[in-house]
């Protein structure tokens, strides 16, 4: 797998981000351009067009390079690098003022948006800056959604994505992968698993757009993930996501408390 570390960074052979000149080996570098995402959702690929994540409506994407109707480039709130189609963007950045505070409105749970400029609809909105208070809580509110590769949305969200969204609710930091989840907090012991905890399942090989599986805990028993197998959000005994993910080739669970 791709070191942590220099996953969020624009760098190829041919090309690399001006901040990395003198850092990285490139035969070019170009400044990126900040641009927004202008639709509820976009996908974004990488090279061989998986999709590996989204971009929500609001958030920005700093631009490298254009390929014809796509372009290469990074998710600023999350470090994802790919690629992302020129439709779903516009140049420029505004300053959020709000975001979206709960699933099941035209925009998706956690889009950010400025309604000076933005015909949001109708949706539930939270000033920027203010944050739900409870992890599990978030939680509860998505069970019942679709589970997708790739998805961060309430159309379909995988596993890590959901835990993702949960995070960024309550104002923490919010890695995109399981790999990054796994960093946060403190290390605590299964015998001490509290509501809000996070369980992390590593995978030793991964995939385009996944390290590990992501879960949160509701109390010392049970978990709420976004389940491949159940095909949705889900609440599930530990001992029994822990069975189904260690069958399918998964580590030892990793506990964190934020």
């Amino acid at each position: 797998m791709i070191d942590a570390d220099t996953r969020a960074l624009l760098m190829r052979p041919d090309l690399a981000e001006a901040a990395l000149e003198g850092l990285v080996s490139a035969r070019a570098y170009r400044p990126t351009e900040a641009m927004q995402a202008a639709v509820p959702l976009a996908d974004v690929r990488d090279d061989d067009g998986n999709r590996i994540s989204q971009l929500l409506f609001g958030e920005a994407f700093d631009v490298l390079t254009r390929e014809g109707d796509r372009q290469w480039g990074r998710c600023r709130r999350d470090g994802v690098v790919g690629w992302v189609a020129v439709a779903a963007l516009q140049s420029g950045v505004c300053v959020p003022t709000l975001r979206v505070s709960a699933p099941g409105g035209v925009l998706p749970f956690n889009a950010l948006v400025d309604p000076s400029r933005d015909a949001v609809g109708d949706v539930a909105l939270m000033p920027v800056g203010q944050f739900a208070p409870d992890l599990a809580t978030v939680a509860e509110t998505l069970i019942g959604l679709p589970h997708a590769l790739g998805g961060r949305t309430e159309t379909g969200m995988d596993c890590a994505a959901m835990v993702q969204a949960c995070l960024m609710a309550c104002g923490r930091p919010a890695p995109r992968y399981a790999d990054g989840q796994a960093e946060l907090g403190q290390a605590v012991a299964a015998e001490d698993l509290q509501r809000g905890d996070l369980v992390l399942w590593p995978h030793p090989a991964g995939g385009p757009g996944w390290t590990g599986h992501s879960a949160i805990a509701m109390d010392a028993d049970m978990v709420i993930h976004a389940s491949g197998r159940a095909g949705e959000v889900c609440r599930q005994p530990l001992a029994e996501a822990d069975a189904n993910q260690r069958a399918e080739g998964f580590g030892a669970p990793i506990f964190r408390r934020l």
